[in-house]
């Protein structure tokens, strides 16, 4: 399904997956206004599945790391050109076996950082940063994730 036939109200799904040395599985997308980012696994909810099966889906698609669903770690909720309501479920994710892909058509390559890596890299995202910081207990509106994604409106609840 194409971004054309998704309407005015989109819903996705991220998996961050930490492992047990406390790295956390990143990639960078080819494509998109994450193009060359360190960013969480993260795709739309297809017909058929439920919010968290798509967080699981997507990390494995991305990756090639099967994951299991933790917790919910947040959600981000925003608004393109005062249009199309852009929402996603951010879940916390532990591995259950796999190993990581070589790049795809989608993604040019899949890592496991360490926080501190990911912190001083200029490539990491915002949503990356966010949830590095322990301190994000409440709605964060007042952040703007990058021009290219034209939001006129962007909030990330914390639900840690």
């Amino acid at each position: 399904m194409t971004k054309k036939d998704r309407g005015k109200i989109w819903l996705a799904a991220a998996g961050l997956l930490i492992d047990d040395d406390g790295k956390w599985l990143v990639v960078k997308k080819r494509y998109g206004g994450l193009k060359g980012k360190w960013s969480i696994p993260a795709g739309f909810v297809d017909a058929g599945e439920t919010v968290d099966e798509a967080a699981v889906r997507e990390v494995f698609e991305e990756t090639g790391i099967l994951g299991e669903v933790v917790t919910i770690l947040g959600i981000r909720s925003g608004v393109i050109k005062e249009t199309i309501s852009d929402n996603m479920i951010v879940f916390l994710l532990k591995k259950r076996k796999g190993a990581l892909m070589s790049a795809s058509s989608e993604i040019e390559c899949a890592a496991f950082l360490t926080p501190e890596e990911l912190q001083s890299d200029p490539d990491t995202s915002l949503m990356v940063h966010y949830f590095m910081n322990e301190k994000n207990k409440i709605v964060e509106d007042k952040i703007n994730p990058g021009d290219v994604f034209g939001y006129t409106s962007y909030k990330i609840f914390d639900c840690r």
